[in-house]
């Protein structure tokens, strides 16, 4: 489909929605969506990856948080993709630290170790920042998420990273929850392990400079399209270091200084 061709905005949506559900549907990549949206506007995918939630929500699945995308410069460069972003987390996506995950779940799956906030208050003020995201905070979690992608190869612009509802898969939660008195999340220290290996390294402030700032662009952004933030979400704060790509099964261990371990257990399928 060329720019000369294209039919009119709400017909390129459809049709960018309906790919990307066939290939979750189907389980096997397809092309970009930026053939349908171009590779600048952001909201018209958006508006994709609404209705793709929405369908979802339709078919059961229940809104349990949201995820930040693209906040450590190791990721922004190995997609070329030099903003955040953000997904919807639905209940199907989590999971709880050694649950084993189903390798067939995803089409092309990547570890990346993060900070999970869990909120007790509501974050709704358009001009919200890290006071806001602080006092808001009930408590913090090490978590994994293990990202995911409709489109062939990881081939991303930001519209289609963001109409793929941030490239969303799974997320693994820890179990024992960490008051963020005190703490200098930009300090953090990570190491994520497969297998018993170091993969991938890095620090709270490659997430935006603290997951607290990243998290409060959240709220801001998500206040300003009147969804905001809500007592008891799950905010997946961004990857603190280099995703690391899963080839098959495998157990994906994440230690944050401070903050405790998780643990991902990658199983071909599940008992």
């Amino acid at each position: 489909m060329t720019d000369h061709d294209t039919p009119d905005l709400p017909a390129r949506i459809e049709a960018a929605a309906a790919r990307l559900t066939a290939a979750a549907g189907s389980r096997t990549p397809c092309a970009p969506v930026r053939e349908f949206l171009g590779r600048e506007d952001i909201d018209a995918a958006y508006e994709v990856q609404r209705r793709i939630a929405a369908g979802r929500s339709a078919a059961g699945a229940r809104v349990v948080g949201a995820k930040i995308g693209l906040t450590a410069p190791a990721v922004q460069q190995q997609f070329g993709v030099f903003r955040p972003d953000f997904g919807v987390l639905f209940d199907d996506m989590m999971y709880a630290h050694t649950e084993p995950l189903p390798l067939n779940r995803f089409l092309q799956p990547r570890a990346e170790g993060e900070i999970a906030f869990v909120l007790g208050q509501d974050i709704d003020r358009p001009g919200a920042g890290v006071a806001d995201v602080l006092r808001a905070t009930e408590f913090v979690l090490p978590a994994i998420e293990i990202v995911d992608s409709r489109i062939t190869g990881w081939d991303l612009a930001i519209t289609d990273t963001v109409a793929d509802n941030a490239s969303s898969g799974a997320f693994v939660l820890g179990t024992t929850p960490y008051p963020l008195s005190g703490l200098d999340l930009s300090r953090v220290g990570m190491v994520l392990q497969r297998d018993g290996e170091p993969v991938s390294f890095g620090a709270g402030h490659a997430c935006l400079g603290s997951p607290v700032v990243a998290v409060a662009w959240l709220a801001r952004e998500l206040a300003a399209r009147e969804q905001p933030l809500r007592a008891g979400d799950v905010v997946m704060s961004g990857a603190l270091g280099p995703m690391v790509p899963i080839g098959g099964p495998g157990r994906y261990r994440l230690a944050l200084d401070g903050l405790g371990e998780v643990e991902a257990v990658i199983e071909e399928e599940t008992k």
